[in-house]
C-alpha cells in the first residue's frame, strides 16, 4: 500500500466525522498554547529579575549587618557596620577599589513657617554616581540612548564634596519637590533649612526625576528627596550609631570571589570574629553580590517556568487521551472495513501506517491551531500576570514537536488494536 494510499485514507477516516474529530484536537491546540504561553511566562520572569536586580553593579559587593528578630523589630545580630569600618576599607582591602555608604532616617526638614516630616539619606560624596547607576531614575524628558553623568542629575549649585563628608560639613541637596515644597518657588541656594534643630545651608537641588521603568512612574516619588553627608546624618538624626549600608566596589570584577573573601577577612578583623568550635565564622555581616541575587532569583523563575510548563503538559495528556478515545472508536466504527482491507491483502502494518497517521495529523492540525492561538495570547498576558511574556522562537518548534509526539503516543495503541483484528471476525462485524 503506498504512502499516498495511506495518507488518503488517514484523511477520509478523519473527516468522516469532522464534529467530533474537531472536539478531540481542541485539547491538543490547548495543550499547545499553554506551552508557548508558559514559556513566554517564564522568560518574561526572567527578565524581570534581572531588571529589578539590575540596580546591583557587576563590580559590586553589598554589605548589611544580620538582623535577627527581637521582641517583634529587626536588629543587628552582632555588632553594627559602623562609618569607620567603611571608610578605613579602601585602604585595607586590596581589591576594593572604593566605597559608597548610606544610611536612611526621618527627621522634620524647616525652612521660614513651612515644616516636612520626610526621609532623610545620609550618603557619600560618591552617592550622585549610584544614583545614577543604582537607582533606575533620569532628568525628565532625557532623550533616549544618550549616556547619563552625574551632572546630568544637578539643576542648580553642587552636589557635596569628599572633603565635606570626612568634615561632617552642615551642608545639603534637595530633591526638585522638596525644593519646592520648602520654597515655594524662591531661589533655595545657598539658603539656610533646619534639619531637627540643627542649621543646614543648601548647596544644590537636583533636576526633576522620573523613573526610567514607565511602569513606575505613578509610584515612586524619587523628587521627594533630601540628601546630606553620610557623617552629618549620622549626628543629626540618630542618638546612637546606626547601622549603615556599605557597597564596596572592587577592581576586577571576574575576582569577585576574592574580593569577597577579602571584604570578609577585613570585617572579621574589625569586629573581633573567631572560628566557633566546629571550625566556622558566625559571622555578624552578610555579602551579597549582583551573582548571587541574580542566580537565586533566577532559580525561582526557572522553577515557576517548570511548574507553568507541567500545566502545559497536563492539557496535552488531556488532548491525548481525546485522540486515543477518538482513534479507538473509530476502529470499532471501522472494524468491517478494516476486515475488507485485511482480506484483500493490506497487510498489519498498514493498517498500523493508516491510523497512526490519522492520529499524528490530528496532533499536527492541533499543534498548528495551538501555536497560533498561544501567539495571539502572549501579548495579553501582562493584563493578567502582570509580568511580560517574551516569546521565545525555539517554543515553536518545540510545541509543534510535542504535539506530533502526542498524536504519535496515543494513538499507536488503537493502531495496533486495529492490525491484530482477525479478518474473518472482521467480516462478521456489524
Amino acid at each position: 500500500m503506498s504512502l499516498a494510499n495511506v495518507l488518503l485514507s488517514a484523511l477520509n477516516g478523519i473527516t468522516a466525522n469532522k464534529l467530533r474529530a474537531a472536539l478531540n484536537t481542541l485539547g491538543v491546540i490547548i495543550g499547545v498554547a499553554s506551552v508557548i504561553a508558559m514559556l513566554a511566562l517564564g522568560n518574561g520572569a526572567r527578565a524581570a529579575v534581572e531588571a529589578n536586580f539590575r540596580f546591583l553593579g557587576s563590580d559590586s559587593v553589598q554589605i548589611n549587618a544580620t538582623l535577627k528578630l527581637d521582641e517583634g523589630e529587626l536588629s543587628p545580630s552582632g555588632r553594627i557596620l559602623s562609618y569607620e569600618d567603611g571608610l578605613h576599607m579602601p585602604g585595607a582591602v586590596p581589591l576594593v577599589r572604593w566605597v559608597d555608604m548610606s544610611v536612611n532616617g526621618y527627621g522634620k526638614v524647616r525652612h521660614g513657617r513651612v515644616i516636612l516630616d520626610m526621609g532623610i539619606s545620609g550618603i557619600t560624596a560618591d552617592g550622585l554616581e549610584s544614583l545614577v547607576q543604582n537607582v533606575g531614575v533620569q532628568p525628565v524628558d532625557w532623550p533616549e540612548g544618550q549616556p547619563l553623568t552625574p551632572a546630568a542629575f544637578i539643576g542648580q549649585g553642587r552636589f557635596f564634596t569628599p572633603a565635606e563628608v570626612l568634615e561632617d560639613a552642615p551642608v545639603c541637596v534637595l530633591g526638585y519637590q522638596t525644593a519646592l515644597d520648602l520654597f515655594e518657588g524662591d531661589d533655595p541656594l545657598n539658603q539656610t533649612v533646619w534639619v531637627n534643630r540643627q542649621k543646614c545651608l543648601v548647596i544644590g537641588v537636583l533636576k526633576e526625576l522620573e523613573p526610567t521603568d514607565a511602569s513606575q512612574r505613578n509610584i515612586s516619588r524619587p523628587n521627594d528627596a533630601f540628601y546630606m553627608p553620610i557623617s552629618t546624618a549620622i549626628r543629626n538624626l540618630y542618638e546612637e550609631e546606626p547601622s549603615v549600608n556599605i557597597t564596596a566596589h572592587v577592581r576586577d570584577e571576574k575576582r569577585m570571589d576574592e574580593a569577597k573573601a577579602q571584604v570578609a577577612e577585613y570585617l572579621r578583623k574589625r569586629h573581633s570574629i573567631e572560628k566557633n568550635a566546629d571550625g566556622n565564622y558566625e559571622d555578624d555581616f552578610d555579602l551579597t553580590t549582583r551573582r548571587d541575587i541574580l542566580g537565586a532569583q533566577q532559580e525561582a523563575a526557572r522553577i515557576f517556568a517548570l511548574l507553568l510548563a507541567a500545566m502545559a503538559v497536563v492539557s496535552l495528556i488531556v488532548g491525548g487521551i481525546g485522540i486515543m478515545n477518538v482513534m479507538l472508536v473509530s476502529v470499532t466504527e471501522r472494524t468491517r472495513e478494516i476486515g475488507v482491507r485485511m482480506a484483500v491483502g493490506a497487510r498489519g502494518r498498514d493498517v498500523i501506517a493508516q491510523f497512526l497517521l490519522e492520529a499524528v495529523l490530528l496532533g499536527a492540525v492541533g499543534g498548528v491551531l495551538g501555536i497560533a492561538v498561544g501567539v495571539l495570547v502572549i501579548p495579553l498576558a501582562p493584563t493578567f500576570s502582570g509580568v511580560a511574556a517574551l516569546l521565545d522562537p525555539e517554543s515553536i518548534p518545540l510545541a509543534f514537536g510535542v504535539a506530533l509526539l502526542t498524536g504519535v503516543l496515543f494513538g499507536l495503541y488503537p493502531a495496533l488494536r486495529a492490525s491484530r483484528l482477525d479478518p474473518i471476525e472482521a467480516l462478521r462485524y456489524e
